[in-house]
């Protein structure tokens, strides 16, 4: 590996690590803020640095339909989304998954219209978290950059074959300019062997991909594929190992933050993990046990390290970035507090939404969200569910 660092918009840096995983086709329609991704990626194609086929599409639609059959054929494939491209994308995100075709997608998250908004939160990605994916979310460029090799290495393995998602948040990650540590040609041909797809479409080898399945064989089908997810897992902890000893960077599922000693805890995905790490060094300053749980594994879902975690925590505050419309809280809390119910150690689970369409979470508003949970705590009943940093009618 060559410890070579730059500076680098994050979002050429995702297309650079494209260039460098080899891979054989690029279909992509320009959506804000993921188009510099797949400007930079038709510019290295064009120039002669990536020897691929980019093609260019009518829609996001469009685009994942090119990615399915291009994979079928055996392809190493990447595409990119946002928002309503990733929503336009949502029929074909499910037939991808089934068909078990290892595509790699950069989701630049941001909000969903109506109104227009451009900004970042994760409502595009919340609408598609049971598309049978494997979700990553990454919370700076270097996590961008590694996790784009890892997730081909991941989606590729033969006891998974499934499509993988890797999440930044649109603007204040995609388009700013941060420190990264590239890795040489040769440093990821060793990580990433060109792909040998386990079946493919060819004239002369005619099979059936995607048929026609009556109710005497659908479940069937469903629960393989909830099984081959959840068994994902295992070759994701194998993949962010081996990327480990060869770079000295380490992923997990659920990174830890100051939970030494911690009896509230916040858990945040994203680059609000970063805001909030500010918070918590605010709060253990002045001798307040709190920690922070960083989620960067959200398909599939890691409960295991998640209760391990926890063990002792007495309160955890989930921060989300999208609101599940007319339910019970946040989709991240909503879920980690179900998921939590049966768990003879759990802690209290409070949930906060907070920052949605671009608003800033600065590092006061998660102290304030630390404040008011511990200020309920004396009361019989705590309200579980709370939107932040709404302004009031004045």
């Amino acid at each position: 590996m060559t410890n070579k660092r730059v500076g680098m918009e994050v979002s050429v840096a995702v297309s650079e690590a494209i260039k460098l995983a080899n891979v054989d086709c690029i279909a992509a329609y320009p959506i804000t803020p993921q188009t510099h991704i797949v400007e930079h990626l038709s510019e290295l194609v064009a120039d002669g640095h990536l020897d691929a086929e980019f093609i260019p599409v009518e829609s996001e639609h469009s685009a994942m339909s090119v990615c399915i059959g291009t994979s079928a054929v055996g392809a190493r494939t990447f595409t990119s989304s946002s928002a309503q491209g990733l929503a336009l994308m949502h029929e074909l995100l499910f037939i991808a998954s089934a068909m078990r075709f290892p595509i790699v997608m950069a989701v630049v998250n941001r909000a969903l219209s109506a109104p227009l908004n451009i900004w970042n939160d994760h409502g595009d990605i919340m609408a598609s978290r049971d598309c049978g994916w494997i979700q990553i979310f990454v919370e700076n460029g270097q996590q961008a950059f590694d996790q784009t090799f890892c997730a081909f290495r991941m989606a590729e393995d033969r006891r998974v074959l499934l499509p993988v998602a890797v999440n930044l948040d649109g603007f204040t990650l995609s388009h700013v300019v941060e420190s990264l540590e590239l890795v040489n040609q040769e440093t990821v041909d060793k990580f990433l062997p060109p792909y040998q797809p386990l079946y493919t479409i060819h004239p002369d080898r005619p099979i059936t991909m995607g048929a026609f399945a009556m109710p005497e064989v659908y479940m069937e089908t469903r629960k393989a594929h909830e099984v081959a997810l959840r068994n994902a897992k295992q070759v994701i902890l194998e993949v962010w190992d081996e990327w480990a000893a060869l770079t000295g960077r380490r992923y997990q599922p659920i990174e830890g933050y100051h939970m030494e000693g911690a009896e509230i805890a916040l858990l945040a995905a994203g680059g609000v993990s970063e805001v909030a790490m500010e918070a918590v060094d605010q709060m253990r300053e002045k001798g307040r046990r709190v920690g922070l749980l960083k989620l960067h594994l959200w398909r599939p879902f890691p409960l295991e390290e998640l209760k391990q975690m926890i063990s002792g925590v007495k309160t955890l505050v989930v921060i989300d970035r999208a609101l599940s419309t007319g339910g019970p809280g946040g989709p991240v809390f909503s879920e980690i507090r179900s998921a939590l119910y049966t768990y003879p150690k759990r802690p209290k689970v409070v949930g906060f939404i907070a920052g949605l369409g671009g608003r800033d979470v600065p590092p006061e508003q998660i102290i304030e969200m630390v404040d008011r949970t511990t200020t309920a705590q004396g009361k019989k009943r705590i309200k579980e569910f709370h939107m932040i940093g709404v302004r009031e009618r004045g």
